[in-house]
């Protein structure tokens, strides 16, 4: 990503592309979950980090498009239920799910 920093009135700003500060405000204004705790060794279940990580990037992708989770969940053609299980970060998402909500939310910013 390509970030420049400009200074006005003593302060320092960074400039960052549009479409990074929309996720970053989607991700601000919304109640993501949480990643796994930290083990003994410093390390996380990577099945448990995958699915937080595939849930917030689902989350923020969703909230960017403008879209509901029932609205994606007709534009995906899948159950409303199976979203908000995925975006809990407590389940698992086949890749068969995954890329008809990829592709709903595609068609959508396409759109919009």
């Amino acid at each position: 990503m390509n970030v420049a920093t400009v200074t006005r009135h003593g302060k320092k700003f960074t400039l960052v592309p549009i479409e990074a500060y929309r996720r970053y405000l989607a991700e601000t204004r919304t109640n993501l979950p949480d990643y796994p705790p930290l083990d003994a060794h410093g390390t996380r279940n990577a099945l448990e980090s995958i699915r937080v990580l595939i849930a917030r990037r689902l989350i923020q992708d969703r909230t960017s498009a403008g879209l509901t989770q029932q609205q994606l969940a007709e534009l995906a053609g899948v159950r409303q239920e199976t979203i908000s299980r995925i975006e809990s970060g407590k389940h698992t998402a086949t890749m068969r799910i995954v890329n008809k909500l990829d592709k709903a939310i595609g068609n959508a910013l396409r759109t919009a």
